[in-house]
C-alpha cells in the first residue's frame, strides 16, 4: 500500500516536471515580450539648440582645403576659379588701392556700407510702420497690399532704367533702389507679426479698459517684435544682393563696381575677392542684428 501510493505520487511530479531543455528557451521568450527600458533624452527643449560654431569652422575648413586641393591640382582653370594664394594677392592689392582708380578696398567698403546702412535705415523708419497699419487696419491693407504684392517679387534690373529716368544717376537713384529691395520684406514681415498676436492678449488689454493706440503701442508691437527683427534680417540681406545692380549706375566707387569692372577684364581674382568681401560683411551684420534680437526679445523661442 504504501509502495503504491509513492509511486503514485511520484509519477503526477515526473510528468509535470519541465525538460531541462525547455527552460532556456522559454527564458529566452520572457526576455522578448518584457518591456524595454526607454533611453532618457540627454537633453531637453526644442530639436536642434545649441551651438553650432565647431561644426560651422570645421565646414569653412572643409571648403577651403577642397577649394585649394580643385585650384592646386589644375581641376578647374584659374579664369573660372584662381587659387587661395591669388585671390589673397587680390586682397592685399586692393588694400593698397590697386583697383580701377587707384581707390583703397576700404573706400570702396565705406562707400557701399554707407548706400545699404542708409536705404536700410530708411526702410525701417518707413516699413515697419507701413507693416503696423496694414496689420491693424483695412483700409491701409486694401491701399498698400496690393501695391507691395505687385512690385514685390519684380527683381531690380526690371524697374532699375525707371529710377535712372527719374532721379538721375547720382546717389539718390542707388539708395532708391536698395530701398526698395529692402522695404516689401520688412513691410510684409511687420504685417504677419501683427497677424500673430493672440487675440486673448488684445481683449484682456481692451478689458482693461486700454484705447486702440495703447492696444498698438503696448501689446500689438512687443509680440509682433520677433517677426520684425526677422523682416529686418531678411531686408538687409536682400540690400547687399541689390548692391551690384545699384552701383552699375554710373558709380566710380563700391564694392559692386569693384566686382563689375573686374568682371569687365576677366580678373576672377578680383570677382572672388570681392564676393567674399561682401559676405563677410553681410554676415558681420547679421552676427549683430542677432546679439540685438537677443537683446530685444530675450523670450524669442522660450514661450
Amino acid at each position: 500500500m504504501n509502495s503504491t501510493t509513492a509511486t503514485a505520487v511520484t509519477k503526477p511530479a515526473q510528468e509535470t516536471t519541465m525538460p531541462p531543455t525547455t527552460r532556456p528557451a522559454a527564458t529566452a521568450s520572457a526576455q522578448a515580450t518584457a518591456p524595454r527600458r526607454r533611453r532618457r533624452p540627454r537633453n531637453y527643449g526644442a530639436p536642434g539648440q545649441g551651438s553650432t560654431w565647431l561644426i560651422s569652422t570645421i565646414t569653412l575648413v572643409a571648403l577651403l582645403l577642397l577649394w585649394w586641393i580643385a585650384t592646386g591640382l589644375h581641376w578647374i582653370k584659374p579664369l573660372f576659379l584662381p587659387t587661395p594664394q591669388a585671390t589673397l594677392d587680390a586682397l592685399i592689392g586692393a588694400l593698397h588701392g590697386q583697383t580701377q582708380g587707384d581707390t583703397p578696398l576700404v573706400q570702396h567698403v565705406l562707400i557701399s556700407l554707407s548706400r545699404v546702412m542708409a536705404a536700410f535705415l530708411l526702410a525701417v523708419v518707413t516699413a515697419v510702420p507701413v507693416g503696423l497699419a496694414m496689420g491693424t487696419s483695412r483700409l491701409v491693407r486694401g491701399i498698400a497690399d496690393p501695391i507691395i504684392e505687385f512690385y514685390r517679387p519684380l527683381p531690380p534690373l526690371a524697374y532699375l532704367p525707371l529710377i535712372v529716368i527719374w532721379l538721375g544717376i547720382d546717389e539718390s537713384a542707388k539708395v532708391t533702389l536698395i530701398y526698395l529691395a529692402c522695404f516689401a520684406p520688412l513691410a510684409m514681415a511687420s504685417k504677419a507679426g501683427v497677424r500673430s498676436v493672440a487675440i486673448e492678449q488684445i481683449n484682456a488689454a481692451r478689458s482693461l479698459g486700454a484705447s486702440n493706440w495703447q492696444v498698438i503701442r503696448m501689446v500689438v508691437f512687443p509680440a509682433a517684435l520677433p517677426e520684425i527683427l526677422t523682416g529686418m534680417r531678411i531686408a538687409v540681406g536682400f540690400g547687399w544682393t541689390t548692391l551690384v545692380a545699384a552701383e552699375m549706375v554710373a558709380a566710380t566707387a563700391g564694392i559692386g563696381q569693384m566686382v563689375l569692372n573686374a568682371s569687365n577684364f576677366l580678373r576672377t581674382d578680383i570677382v572672388i575677392m570681392g564676393i567674399i568681401v561682401i559676405g563677410v560683411l553681410a554676415y558681420l551684420i547679421d552676427l549683430l542684428m542677432r546679439k540685438m534680437e537677443q537683446k530685444l526679445i530675450p523670450w524669442k523661442g522660450k514661450m
